[in-house]
């Protein structure tokens, strides 16, 4: 008898590349698993459907540059949302020192 040797599945980009783009923004002594190299693959895939289903939503004939970051805007906005964020918390912990040096102030002048 012999054994099924398992099936290889076909992914739908090269993975050298999306391989060597990883590796470059990893830490030299992080091993990427295989499951996250097939992953990052088809998640890409994926993305790339979502902004060219996007793109098609246009009546022209042709996909032009403005099509192309239009259909990116919502995820680029994103990384915008998460660096307004970081501003707000930074703001806010600035206002929570604030209010807790002036209730010190309160409590030390008023002090019953």
């Amino acid at each position: 008898m012999t054994e099924n040797p398992e099936k290889k599945e076909i992914l739908p980009l090269p993975t050298a590349p999306i391989i060597r783009i990883m590796k470059k923004n990893l830490d030299k002594d992080k091993l990427i698993k295989k499951e996250v190299k097939e992953d990052m693959n088809k998640w890409l895939a994926g993305m790339c459907e979502k902004v060219t289903k996007k793109m098609n939503e246009k009546p022209y004939a042709s996909v032009d540059i403005s099509a192309f970051k239009e259909a990116i805007q919502t995820y680029n906005d994103v990384e915008e949302m998460e660096k307004e964020k970081q501003r707000i918390l930074v703001s806010l912990e600035k206002i929570k020192q604030d209010c807790d040096s002036l209730m010190r102030d309160l409590d030390r002048k008023f002090k019953v």
